[in-house]
């Protein structure tokens, strides 16, 4: 069966607004973290949001990671995004669980989530999540949106801890 994972940059404050996370430079262990996703990946699973901004940049970019990232099917949460331009891609159908439900079944490699906050939130809620990647950076930005929902507890086992010559920690967790 198929992995859902979530793959996030957060703040050490737990915000998960990727623009709000300056000042630490981009760095060759990071490379290979996002490589080893890549490597990993049989398809993306990404709220509207996401998907948007991915479509509106990724196609443009070039090099061998980007024709990987491009190729990947794309699954989008959304009832009301109606256009998918950046393809391979469809829209999941009917409720989110049980959506992804199917799509854990289906072969293929893992699914990962990227960004897309409020669909991680839904995916932890419902069970669906089945190990979080975390890049921690080395700041607290003290406001935003946070990667967990507020008021929802939930438990995790450390898979890995990484720390990154330029401050940023790779965790990996899965649900306890």
């Amino acid at each position: 069966m198929r992995k859902v994972i979530v793959t996030e940059f957060i703040s050490a404050d737990g915000i998960a607004e990727v623009e709000k996370l300056t000042g630490i430079t981009w760095n060759a262990e990071m490379d290979r973290f996002k490589e080893e996703e890549l490597a990993d990946s049989g398809a993306m699973l990404l709220g509207r949001v996401t998907y948007q901004i991915f479509a509106a940049s990724w196609p443009h970019e070039t090099g061998d990671f980007a024709g990987r990232f491009n190729a990947l099917p794309k699954y989008v949460a959304s009832t009301t995004v109606r256009q998918l331009d950046w393809k391979p891609a469809q829209r999941l159908e009917g409720p989110l669980p049980e959506a992804v439900r199917e799509l854990k079944k289906a072969a293929g490699g893992n699914i990962y989530v990227h960004g897309s906050i409020s669909l991680a939130q839904q995916l932890l809620h419902h069970g669906l999540v089945d190990r979080i990647r975390l890049l921690s950076y080395p700041l607290a930005v003290g406001q935003g949106k946070p990667f967990f929902a507020p008021g929802e507890q939930q438990k995790f086992a450390l898979i890995s801890a990484a720390p990154f010559s330029n401050g940023v920690v790779a965790l990996e967790y899965a649900p306890a």
